[in-house]
């Protein structure tokens, strides 16, 4: 049974989009070879003569396979989780980020796509506080092909946010979040946590 939080953390619709028919690799090589806007489309994929190279482990089933994630903040370090390395996802809820309250900071990810195309990738985040809802974001990141040798990985930087600031909003919060596609396939889902400071300490 899905949980209240899962009902939250959907993405937006937009009426009358359809989600094309789902294609191989090769169906796209194949596909429409001289329409120019489509071979455009597919370069930008990285589809083509390279993808055959494409990178990732055969037994490995994961179409989206989430590398990284970094807290990028002004006048900073970066705060980078490596979510790579064994039991990383499982431990971010007990580690949480402190965020000095006013300041601007911005999210990356890195990520790697095998095995076939990703159409309409999205990243969503759930913020409580306390147990009650106080933001939630659905960023799109876009369509990606099968990463290869020359290209192992995608990053994406989401836009700037700002830190609320004064004492009402210091504090801890919880954060669902979630990296899904346009066929509703989530990638990966995690529990994380951050506190929101007077100082960085």
């Amino acid at each position: 049974m899905a949980s209240h939080a899962d009902d939250e953390l959907v993405p937006s619709t937009t009426e009358g989009y359809k989600v094309g028919e789902k294609k191989s690799v090769d169906e796209y090589n194949k596909l429409d070879a001289e329409d120019e806007s489509l071979a455009r489309w597919k370069q930008s994929l990285g589809i083509g003569a390279s993808s055959a190279g494409s990178i990732g482990e055969p037994g490995d089933m994961r179409k989206v396979v989430i590398l990284e994630l970094s807290l990028l903040i002004t006048g900073r370090p970066d705060v980078v989780i490596d979510l790579s390395a064994l039991g990383a996802v499982a431990t971010l809820k007990e580690k949480p980020f402190t965020i000095k309250e006013g300041s601007e900071y911005k999210m990356r990810v890195k990520f790697r796509v095998q095995h076939e195309v990703i159409s309409g990738l999205r990243y969503l985040q759930l913020v409580k506080r306390k147990g009650i809802k106080v933001d939630k974001s659905d960023e799109m990141m876009g369509s990606y092909g099968p990463n290869t040798a020359e290209n192992p990985c995608y990053e994406k930087i989401f836009a700037p946010e700002e830190a609320p600031s004064g004492m009402l909003y210091r504090g801890h919060y919880d954060a669902l979040s979630k990296f899904m596609d346009d066929d509703h396939n989530t990638h990966l889902e995690f529990n994380w946590s951050f506190n929101i400071s007077k100082t960085w300490e």
